[in-house]
């Protein structure tokens, strides 16, 4: 079962999963990344491309996911190094401070506020996050075309393509994408008529709605939605 909440941490989310077909599932491309609990051991996922199948790995899980962009400055890792993978923290941090955090983690009353926790104290110490990476998140989210974001944020192509790469892990292009696919999902699942969809999320039609959906999702959209994939 799984179950989230808004964190505490600005525009993070908690939440827990206990998957019930010895933990198989379809982890849809967000744009962003999570810092995972599992069966005591602390991993990181980085941002996806495409729907991530998980192996298999019963029992337990908690994370926090960030929200797009903040990950790698509480990290202290360029989200492009570790897109489209899950690693161990300690293949990212010092095995010792790995080892701290776990055990304060696994003593608190639940993971995922253990979690919670340890996120605060790395927001704490990293600084404010980057508002031009919230505005290009903004701006791409409401379907704003990502030549015209860079112009209304004074950055020039180039500059926002390399950005980009360290704080989402991909061009702004990919990321525009992606949220296309979240905003779409979200009114399918309200039960609006996939051609309307297709319109309202930015598509050219509903022909272009499936093909973007089995690229990223691997999956049909209705098979998607009935939760067959």
């Amino acid at each position: 079962m799984y179950v989230e909440w808004a964190s505490r941490l600005a525009g993070a989310v908690v939440w827990t999963n206990t998957p019930d077909r010895d933990g198989v599932g379809r982890v849809l491309p967000d744009g962003c990344m999570d810092l995972l609990w599992h069966e005591g051991r602390l991993l990181v996922a980085g941002p996806d491309t495409h729907a991530y199948l998980t192996d298999g790995e019963a029992g337990a899980w908690a994370g926090i996911r960030f929200y797009p962009g903040t990950a790698p400055a509480l990290l202290g890792v360029p989200a492009h190094e570790l897109r489209d993978r899950r690693v161990e923290l300690a293949d990212l941090w010092p095995a010792s401070e790995v080892r701290r955090l776990a055990d304060r983690v696994n003593a608190a009353p639940d993971p995922a506020s253990g979690l919670e926790e340890a996120a605060l104290r790395q927001a704490a110490g990293a600084g404010p996050p980057d508002p031009v990476l919230r505005q290009v998140v903004t701006a791409l989210d409401t379907g704003r075309p990502v030549a015209a974001t860079a112009d209304e944020l004074g950055l020039g192509a180039r500059q926002l393509h390399r950005r980009s790469l360290a704080a989402f892990g991909y061009g702004p292009k990919t990321l525009a994408r992606i949220l296309r696919l979240r905003r779409a999902l979200a009114l399918a699942r309200r039960g609006v008529p996939f051609a309307d969809t297709a319109a309202r999320a930015g598509y050219a039609d509903q022909a272009h709605l499936a093909r973007d959906v089995r690229e990223l999702a691997g999956v049909p959209l209705g098979e998607l939605l009935a939760g067959r994939g």
